[in-house]
């Protein structure tokens, strides 16, 4: 990982802990005998499920989420006290991690650790107002694939479950630029701006954050191996120009990705420079 996380991701458990209902409906494929000692059976799942923040209401106030903000659950085996595990996602700038417990219909989220990205004034605000809901003890309310945190104090985040985005096929949009280790966001002004797709005809195309532009790519295992670009000439001076020169040089020659559910890294060998992009 590029960002400065303090603690790791937690790895991703494929066993769904799930939110508690009042009543003891069965779920599909469950019979009169599987409810065992009257126990109360779960409802919805919310591990292993890539949620995608829509908004939060803070003192009444909704904030819509910036492209990428999203948290995903992981647990262990539940005990008295509920589910052991972690909380991992993004602010919108910023990775977070934080360690959770779920027990019922209740998340409690602990202290967090995050990373030190300088972020757009906009984003930067829409971090806080998240940050400081996802904390405590929150309610939890699954409906469909929308999942509502609610605050002891009325403040709230609203959420939607997204599947995995294949890596052809795909629109990225470019959301934070790499250079060895570091990551850095979008100067202000620039966001939403650069994006690609990797065509299934080995095409590789989009708009480098000032001029459209088209190559050809070939994929073998985790590399991208991409041929000379051809764009449009128009001046990109300032920030687009730095933006265009950086992400130009992320997809030069051989080019090392990792694809994390909607999150895409690209690495390239031949420049040191990479990028961050997202689904949509």
């Amino acid at each position: 990982m590029r960002t400065q996380l303090i603690v790791p991701a937690a790895a991703a458990l494929t066993a769904a802990i799930t939110l508690t209902a009042c009543g003891s409906e069965k779920g599909p494929g469950q019979g009169a005998g599987d409810d065992a000692g009257g126990s109360v059976r779960p409802a919805a799942p919310v591990t292993g499920v890539h949620w995608t923040v829509r908004n939060v209401t803070v003192d009444g106030k909704r904030i819509a989420a910036p492209a990428g903000a999203h948290v995903e659950f992981t647990t262990g085996k539940a005990g008295k006290d509920g589910a052991k595990g972690r909380a991992e996602g993004n602010y919108g700038c910023n990775h977070f991690g934080a360690d959770v417990t779920i027990k019922g219909d209740t998340i409690t989220v602990g202290p967090g650790q995050m990373t030190e990205m300088g972020c757009p004034q906009g984003v930067a605000g829409f971090e806080e107002a998240l940050r400081a809901a996802f904390s405590g003890a929150l309610k939890a309310k699954v409906s469909d694939k929308n999942l509502t945190l609610a605050t002891a104090d009325g403040d709230s985040i609203a959420l939607t479950a997204q599947p995995a985005a294949p890596l052809a096929g795909t629109k990225w949009t470019v959301t934070s630029l790499l250079k060895r280790e570091t990551a850095v966001s979008l100067p202000a002004g620039t966001e939403g701006k650069a994006h690609f797709v990797i065509g299934k005809d080995g095409s590789l195309s989009g708009n480098l954050g000032c001029n459209d532009f088209r190559a050809e790519a070939t994929t073998s295992g985790s590399t991208l191996t991409v041929g000379r670009l051809s764009s449009t000439r128009k001046m990109c001076a300032g920030t687009a120009g730095m933006v265009e020169k950086a992400v130009t040089d992320a997809l030069t020659g051989k080019v090392t990705y990792e694809l994390n559910h909607r999150s895409l890294t690209l690495d390239s060998a031949d420049t040191g420079k990479g990028v961050v992009a997202t689904a949509g």
